[in-house]
């Protein structure tokens, strides 16, 4: 026994066992298994914040609209901004979108507006009342 393992020295045999690959494999599945759940959360969450942000910009230039009519909204196109192609009037007030985000808008007065936001990889929507001045989010 003692010569065989003298003789595989002697032979500076280099290499992994079979068991110390397998343990290699399995750690490296498990760190998978904890971080493509993370990665996936953070695509959403950054979907979302295309959104939102979106969402902003189009406040922006309907305010901006707005200033330049009289106070009033509703010369805006009900169907403002879808897949980041912008409508020729949110276009003239400056918007521009993020493409697979979809932002419409909705003038009940004409000094009152909503806009409704979605993304088409994510589900839920962003709803803006410009009466409360909140964004909410229901999924």
């Amino acid at each position: 026994m003692l010569a065989r393992i003298r003789k595989s020295l002697d032979e500076n045999e280099k290499g992994f066992t079979l068991v110390e690959l397998l343990v290699v494999v399995i750690i490296i599945g498990i760190l998978a298994a904890i971080a493509i759940p993370a990665f996936l959360r953070q695509r959403e969450n950054a979907w979302g914040a295309q959104v939102e942000s979106d969402i902003k910009n189009a406040i922006t230039a309907a305010e901006s609209h707005a200033v330049e009519n009289n106070g009033e909204y509703d010369t805006l196109e009900t169907a403002a901004l879808a897949n980041g192609v912008p409508a020729a009037a949110w276009e003239a007030a400056g918007l521009t979108g993020t493409p697979g985000v979809n932002i419409t808008a909705a003038f009940p007065t004409a000094t009152t507006f909503t806009l409704t936001g979605d993304h088409e990889s994510r589900g839920g929507t962003w709803v803006y009342d410009s009466t409360t001045g909140e964004t909410v989010f229901t999924p």
